[in-house]
């Protein structure tokens, strides 16, 4: 399946049966050294297995466990897509924590950071806005259940219990719209070198997550 067949499924609530399979197929091709995906270690803590790209839209599986290496970001957990993400949920738990930013040059808590992705890694610019956030609502979706984000929400995904969790994450470009983080008033601009990783640890995070899905 592609992504306008994995869209179709999580939008027509059919998701829940069909998709477990397919992506236990998926992992296990990868897991084997059948399928060219290299993982990518994401700056907001995931492992990315990037399975569709095109200039308008992309299909990946995101995977957090404590027992994968992983990388930390350099600003913090709050974050805003320049797309639209409607994400199914295989196994495990995302809470999605909605933050409520507003902007002031007093009581400032952050500053917006404009995020280019190039392909020599993350550029973190900062930009002239300071805002003060808090948060907002949360909710909670476990195995089976399908979440829609639209572009500019800042957010912040959670993984609550014992942290073993994985999506089928769709993204549909929005024009107009920019990937921003909030980060420390004071912090320069400075590059992320998305961690590519090798054939081995490819294949044992896809095993590791095909695993969770007999």
């Amino acid at each position: 399946m592609r992504y306008q067949d994995l869209y179709d499924e999580m939008i027509n609530g059919t998701a829940r049966d069909s998709l477990p399979g397919w992506a236990r197929g998926v992992l296990k091709a990868i897991g084997s050294g059948d399928s060219p995906v290299t993982a990518v270690r994401h700056p907001l803590g995931f492992l990315c297995l990037p399975l569709e790209r095109t200039e308008e839209h992309g299909v990946c599986v995101h995977v957090w466990s404590g027992a994968l290496p992983h990388a930390a970001s350099t600003t913090s957990q709050i974050h805003c897509h320049s797309w639209d993400l409607v994400s199914h949920v295989l196994y495990g738990r995302v809470e999605n924590v909605r933050a409520d930013v507003s902007d002031t040059t007093s009581a400032v808590t952050h500053r917006i950071f404009e995020v280019v992705s190039e392909t020599d890694g993350d550029h973190i610019r900062p930009t002239p806005r300071t805002v003060r956030c808090d948060w907002g609502t949360s909710e909670v979706f476990g195995p089976g259940q399908t979440y829609t984000l639209p572009a500019g929400v800042f957010h912040s995904s959670l993984i609550p219990g014992d942290g073993e969790t994985a999506t089928i994450a769709l993204g549909r470009g929005r024009p107009g719209h920019s990937d921003l983080s909030l980060g420390a008033p004071d912090l320069p601009a400075h590059l992320i070198s998305r961690y590519r990783c090798d054939a081995r640890e490819t294949s044992r995070i896809a095993l590791h997550a095909a695993g969770h899905l007999v």
